[in-house]
């Protein structure tokens, strides 16, 4: 039978840079992983970040939908649909405000007999933990289904902080294994076994953030992203961009953090597309993205 194991944490949290990596290992290993991510915006974008790794053929971009809710459907035709492999595996990447305890609910009602229950890696970002705010609850039921906890950003913390942390997770859930990236051996990620522990009562509803995608023109330089993120209202948690920079004959990708933090990198391919400005969170609007590329390029 063919284990789903589904992604889940917080924007920025380090789910993508997760699944590059046990998607390594498992090709590494001789198992054939299929690929499905999901976000608001654009996903064929994060699609592409992947080709390097596995054939086109074994990915799936869901985008426009949230699938612990309006997308549950689609997720579930997707999954049924996957050609049968020799050491197959599937791994979903959910988007960052997923209800994890109603994803991991539905998405094993109505799955055909081949699949394992879905299990539930939630990613923790040991920097930022708890400190979302509004949004601390959303991050908290992410724990508390889910049956593997994986630490990041440990590098830029004290062992305090660290402590803390997993003092905290241990009290959400104490029946999940918390572990590191380095530290997680793929072959025992199969035979996890979905939670048990419950979570707390939430309204996903106020979790449906806005989100937003323009047309970003070619920029004379790198100094533009950083103008055009610092114009963007305050309260859109994510940015993500692709464009060609100056001279360069190749795509730049570029995304804002929560936190704040600016990654710059070069783009996988052409996008399909298109060049785009893409926002999550409140104040998304095609005026307020139009406007902070006229202040970039000005």
């Amino acid at each position: 039978m063919e284990a789903i194991l589904t992604i889940v944490g917080f924007l920025g949290a380090g789910k993508t840079t997760l699944l590059k990596h046990i998607i390594d290992d498992f090709s590494a290993k001789g198992w054939q992983p299929f690929i499905v991510l999901n976000d608001y915006e654009n996903a064929y974008m994060d699609a592409q970040r992947f080709t390097k790794q596995v054939e086109d053929k074994t990915i799936k971009a869901l985008s426009g939908s949230c699938i612990c809710c309006s997308g549950i459907m689609e997720l579930r035709e997707v999954v049924n649909r996957i050609p049968e492999r020799e050491k197959g595996i599937t791994l979903i990447e959910a988007n960052g405000t997923s209800d994890a305890s109603t994803l991991v609910e539905f998405l094993g009602v109505g799955l055909h007999e081949r699949f394992l229950p879905p299990v539930q890696i939630a990613v923790v970002d040991v920097k930022n933990w708890q400190k979302r705010g509004e949004h601390n609850t959303l991050e908290a039921i992410q724990i508390q289904v889910s049956s593997l906890i994986v630490l990041t950003h440990l590098d830029t913390v004290s062992e305090t902080r660290q402590s803390k942390v997993i003092k905290a997770l241990k009290a959400l859930n104490p029946y999940a294994e918390i572990s590191t990236m380095k530290a997680i051996d793929v072959t025992l990620l199969p035979k996890l076994l979905p939670a048990t522990h419950t979570a707390d009562a939430f309204d996903h509803l106020k979790a449906h953030w806005a989100s937003c995608a323009v047309d970003l023109p070619h920029l004379p330089d790198t100094a533009c992203i950083y103008t055009i993120c610092e114009a963007l209202p305050k309260t859109i948690l994510r940015v993500k961009g692709c464009t060609k920079i100056g001279d360069e004959t190749h795509y730049t990708y570029f995304e804002r953090k929560p936190d704040g933090e600016l990654v710059i990198r070069p783009f996988n391919g052409i996008p399909i597309t298109g060049k785009k400005l893409l926002t999550i969170g409140k104040g998304s609007a095609p005026e307020a993205l139009d406007k902070a590329i006229k202040i970039g390029l000005a």
